[in-house]
């Protein structure tokens, strides 16, 4: 295992399907980059939910991005669940996000991810920023589609409190789910600190599809 640390970041993109995504598969990479690179440049991006989750998007985002410089925060109301048919009107979206801000990392969702949503977003930020260092995030999920990541991301404890704790009080449409739920979101983080040998033994992952040293 190669341990790398990032230099030069300063312009950071995250990418979301629904209102929570962003939060639960890089949240605690978000919070941390932060931490190490204070004043760093984020643009928020979700592109789902009705008004109720679009406000809680938001907040929630100002939450996470304290300490950075945000460029944008926006939340579309796309119709969830229907990404595949609404192609053309989010690849318009990704256009104009490109004109807006050219990041140096991109958070989205993962190309193998069940969720139609997600694969759309996936396939468009590729599609769209094609020099980028592009990392897919995981969501947990009924399908059971997490696979084998080969990037991982140790956080310590306090990192991954703050991230379920935001979680939990930011997205109080989601508590009635089954797996929304703070043991859920830690066994995540502790399997990952598990295959990785974080000495914190917490851990986000993603999968790196394309990376130039």
């Amino acid at each position: 295992m190669i341990t790398l640390v990032p230099t030069g970041l300063k312009r950071v993109l995250c990418l979301g399907a629904h209102s929570d995504d962003i939060e639960i598969g890089c949240g605690g990479t978000v919070l941390e980059l932060i931490r190490r690179h204070p004043g760093i440049e984020v643009y928020w991006a979700v592109f789902s939910g009705n008004a109720l989750r679009r406000r809680e998007a938001r907040a929630s985002a100002h939450a996470f991005l304290d300490g950075a410089k945000v460029r944008g925060i926006s939340t579309g109301s796309f119709r969830e669940s229907y990404f595949p048919v609404q192609w053309a009107l989010i690849k318009n979206r990704f256009e104009k996000l490109r004109r807006e801000f050219a990041p140096d990392l991109v958070f989205t969702h993962c190309r193998d991810d069940r969720h139609q949503d997600h694969r759309v977003l996936s396939d468009l930020a590729w599609n769209t920023f094609r020099n980028h260092l592009v990392l897919e995030y995981e969501i947990p999920k009924y399908d059971g589609d997490l696979g084998v990541p080969n990037v991982f991301v140790p956080l310590g404890k306090d990192v991954c409190g703050k991230k379920i704790e935001y979680l939990c009080r930011f997205f109080q449409t989601q508590r009635n789910k089954h797996w929304f739920t703070e043991d859920t979101f830690y066994a995540l983080l502790r399997l990952r600190g598990i295959e990785c040998a974080a000495e914190s033994n917490y851990a986000e992952a993603f999968r790196g599809r394309k990376l130039i040293l």
